[in-house]
């Protein structure tokens, strides 16, 4: 594989000024104020005629353009595929175990009852009078909450649910890595089902998938074309569910990455589409960047965009299409300090202690199953639409049955994974994360990109081209937010569909 040394970094905005147009200037900019300025200004010269001046200037932004295009050109570099050992101790000697082993989501009666007891000693904080989710998880709307898990919600038949959908387990790299794979189950007469990776993201799971799987699987049978149809295989990352979580550090998305190709490879795809949002969109942006060749498509619904020209954004503000941006770019940026800084000033707390001190909040979350729902529900609300936090039951149950939410914190109770699952916002975000070289590596792959309204920030498509290309669709999606699979499936496998069929026609 043909790697590149990474380019020099050069400036942002792509535009300089030769030195000798600032030199050029200089000698002919005079503003005589009185007689003896011009006594003292030089006699013209050849060199200083109109003719030949405007020519000197005409060949100095030439050649600065020429400059500039060659420092600034996109270089298809990549990322190098290396390899890992995230097992505990040495790595053996001995070949790994590549068998890919059947599994089943299991539940027993002990960890029911586990279960309720500890709901049953739950110790709540009254809320502040009138403040809805404002300041988190409404503890008033969090007794409902819990009466319906305790005595409600039916936790086995959930796991029937989960069973519906064929799960495997496999080792790579000294882990045991889970996944479902569903396959079409009859696909149309002469067409090939189309291999699609799906990466979900935290505080998700593999579950946010379970109801855009037969849109993409069996289409015709939920009213959508067949005129594509997948094989949709959706991994849990280390360390979320029941994939294994590493025992060393450094586990990050680029190795996450690394681990899924070898999933899919091992599954028999060479090539393969590949989808995410949240860490599944980095997690397939770092397998694009990784095994472009490998790649046929990338489609993301939430981009990791370092840079991409915040001052253009300001600038385009009351002429967009000037700089590159539309008006519905600037609806929903503006106003862009409630947008955008105090958004994402009032969303990040949880990232700031998940990327520096993961464990420690992670053993409260993990001994209480009532601190655990309200931890991971809250991001439910407030990420699938902001406004949800005027709501005194925080909209949760607009977008969202108690029984889905329920089900997908349990992945996170029955298997102990909060704290793991957390420990790859540090792997990814922590001391030094500037320096991470898929961030200043451009995406070579044909890329589709779905903007929801009500993501956590909106990504205009000026910003997606800077790091991706080669992009042939970016769709305004007409409602949804960060959780798109799991809130508005058919949207988004529609929007999947087309990405791939305007691919499929180049």
């Amino acid at each position: 594989m043909t790697k590149h040394a990474p380019r020099k970094p050069s400036s942002h905005w792509g535009f300089h000024f030769p030195q000798g147009v600032f030199a050029l200037a200089r000698e002919v900019t005079v503003h005589p104020s009185s007689p003896s300025d011009a006594q003292l200004r030089p006699s013209p010269s050849p060199a200083h005629t109109p003719g030949i001046m405007w020519l000197e200037i005409l060949l100095t932004s030439v050649l600065g353009f020429v400059i500039y295009w060659f420092v600034s050109r996109d270089k298809e570099e990549t990322l190098p595929l290396e390899d890992g050992w995230w097992g505990p101790g040495a790595r053996p000697a001995a070949a790994e175990d590549g068998s890919i082993r059947p599994f089943k989501v299991e539940t027993s009666e002990e960890e029911i009852q586990d279960l309720h007891r500890r709901i049953d000693r739950v110790r709540l904080t009254p809320p502040l009078e009138d403040v809805r989710f404002h300041f988190g998880f409404n503890s008033t709307y969090l007794k409902k909450v819990l009466s319906y898990w305790r005595n409600d919600f039916d936790w086995r038949k959930q796991v029937d649910i989960l069973n519906r959908y064929p799960h495997f387990k496999t080792r790579i790299e000294g882990l045991d890595i889970h996944f479902i794979h569903v396959k079409p189950p009859q696909p149309p007469s002469g067409c090939t089902p189309k291999p699609l990776l799906m990466v979900h993201g935290w505080p998700g799971s593999f579950y946010e998938f379970y109801k855009i799987i037969p849109l993409l699987t069996d289409p015709r049978s939920h009213g959508l074309s067949e005129e594509h149809v997948f094989e949709v295989i959706c991994p849990s990352i280390p360390g979320y569910g029941f994939s294994e979580a590493s025992s060393k550090k450094g586990l990050n998305s680029v190795a996450t990455a690394r681990i899924f190709y070898k999933l899919m490879l091992r599954l028999g795809f060479r090539e393969f589409y590949i989808q995410g949002g949240d860490w599944g969109a980095l997690i397939c942006t770092n397998i694009a960047q990784m095994v472009p060749s490998h790649v046929k498509g990338l489609h993301l619904n939430m981009a990791f965009i370092v840079n991409p020209g915040i001052l253009t954004l300001l600038l385009g503000r009351r002429f967009p299409r000037l700089f590159g941006y539309t008006q519905r770019d600037m609806e929903l940026l503006f106003p862009f300090r409630e947008k955008v800084f105090y958004s994402l000033l009032r969303e990040s707390g949880y990232m700031h202690i998940q990327c520096t001190k993961p464990d420690t909040v992670g053993c409260a979350l993990n001994d209480s199953p009532v601190g655990l729902a309200a931890y991971i529900l809250e991001k439910f609300s407030t990420w699938t639409n902001s406004e949800f936090q005027d709501l005194e039951d925080g909209g949760l149950e607009r977008k969202f049955s108690l029984d889905d939410l329920l089900t997908n914190v349990m992945l996170y109770w029955t298997t102990g994974t909060i704290a793991s699952s957390q420990r790859f916002y540090k792997e990814n975000l922590g001391q030094g994360f500037m320096a991470n070289k898929h961030d200043r590596i451009k995406v070579h792959v044909p890329t589709g990109f779905a903007a929801f309204p009500c993501e956590l920030m909106h990504v205009p498509e000026k910003w997606v081209k800077f790091k991706y290309p080669k992009l042939v669709s970016y769709s305004y999606m007409a409602r949804g937010g960060h959780f798109a699979a799991f809130e508005e499936p058919e949207l988004l496998a529609r929007d999947i569909c087309k990405f791939v069929g305007l691919l499929e026609q180049r």
